[in-house]
């Protein structure tokens, strides 16, 4: 079960793909309360709890994210076991308070950084123009000395993405070893050529995903790591599927309950709007399901391995949860590729993804992060 919490939509950045409408709302202590009761009585006890703090950008009002991880965590049914709490942070903002709290509490921060300065600060910007890749490359280094297995994503768009490959260098020279690069789905990708085009960007990726792991330093790139996970798996499993409204709830700071953080827009309570947390939910109220998909999906012969299921992104891309895009269909095929050749390239090397049948393919990073720190003591 996953729980995002938009706790304001405040920001310091005016990044020109958020698909978060910003002003100076900020979720209410009382709302709070309400949507950590919510989280504890709906979640099923055989399935764990994944809590998000979310924005805008959720550092500005720290004060309330330790609150509400007091709430949480001193909560009667609180078990921290099953339960995993996260930060999602533009980067901006580091002190040592922040750092050793979210230490302290086990929240795991994720920090956006788009690749390099000239790609970063052309969409993440202040909101006087000037770009916050120096802040953020800063930030980065001094997260990653607490915290070794910091993820960063970066996000890509049709004007960029033939850089990925620099991105994957440009953070892996950060010390960044844990990866994530994802599109802007609001973006109007070109249909023409562009499986082609991702498969080569695609392609380039997986091969210095090899060097990584030939070099004894892996690197976790989501591209790659989870479709190798699913591959070797024989398909994506009925809880990593889009369970949107109902395995999956975000909350804007009005109360506002919406089917994915991605959808809560400019929460304006119609669009996407499940109900009001403050009236009281009503368990049964979907926003539609996402499990029908387009016909020629299947026949498809990767069909097992696609994301066609992922319903926010098929509303950006089409105006409907159920309906796949052409930019998703390519990618997702591009990435598959990618994976399958990694496999075939280091099939004398399978038992290095032991770890991904399981399901944790973060675990080969983990063991070289643990070893190296092992070796510095």
């Amino acid at each position: 079960m996953k729980y995002t919490l938009a706790i304001t939509r405040k920001c310091d950045l005016a990044c020109g793909y958020c698909y978060i409408g910003k002003h100076d709302a900020v979720m209410p202590v009382s709302t709070v309360k309400q949507i950590v009761d919510f989280i504890f009585k709906y979640t099923p006890d055989n399935e764990k709890i994944d809590i998000g703090f979310f924005g805008g950008e959720p550092l500005l009002e720290f004060d309330l994210l330790a609150e509400i991880t007091d709430m949480i965590q001193s909560h009667r049914s609180f078990d921290v076991h099953r339960t995993v709490l996260s930060v999602a942070t533009n980067g901006t903002i580091f002190s040592d308070t922040i750092a050793d709290f979210l230490k302290e509490h086990d929240i795991v921060a994720c920090i956006s950084c788009d690749g390099p300065p000239f790609i970063h600060d052309a969409s993440r910007r202040f909101k006087d123009g000037s770009g916050s890749s120096h802040i953020v490359e800063r930030n980065i280094k001094r997260y990653l000395k607490m915290f070794p297995l910091l993820p960063v994503n970066a996000v890509y768009s049709p004007e960029n993405y033939q850089y990925l490959p620099d991105v994957v260098d440009y953070l892996s020279a950060l010390g960044v070893r844990n990866i994530y690069l994802n599109p802007n789905i609001s973006a109007r990708w070109p249909e023409e050529s562009a499986g082609e085009l991702l498969s080569a960007v695609y392609g380039a990726i997986g091969s210095k995903y090899m060097e990584f792991y030939r070099h004894g330093t892996p690197r976790f790139i989501n591209l790659i790591d989870n479709k190798i996970a699913v591959i070797l798996r024989g398909g994506y499993n009925p809880l990593e599927k889009c369970r949107m409204g109902h395995g999956e709830f975000a909350f804007a700071p009005s109360g506002n309950i919406y089917p994915c953080e991605r959808l809560i827009g400019k929460d304006d309570g119609s669009v996407h709007c499940l109900g009001n947390i403050n009236e009281g939910y009503i368990p049964g109220k979907r926003c539609g399901s996402p499990s029908a998909v387009n016909r020629e999906c299947g026949t498809c012969g990767v069909k097992d391995y696609c994301m066609n299921w992922c319903g926010c992104t098929n509303y950006f891309s089409t105006g409907r949860y159920d309906a796949v895009g052409p930019f998703m269909c390519a990618s997702e095929k591009a990435a598959i590729n990618a994976a399958f050749h990694v496999l075939r390239e280091m099939r004398d090397n399978l038992q290095d993804f032991s770890d991904h049948i399981a399901g944790s393919p973060l675990m080969n990073v983990i063991g070289e992060v643990m070893g190296a720190s092992n070796e510095s003591s």
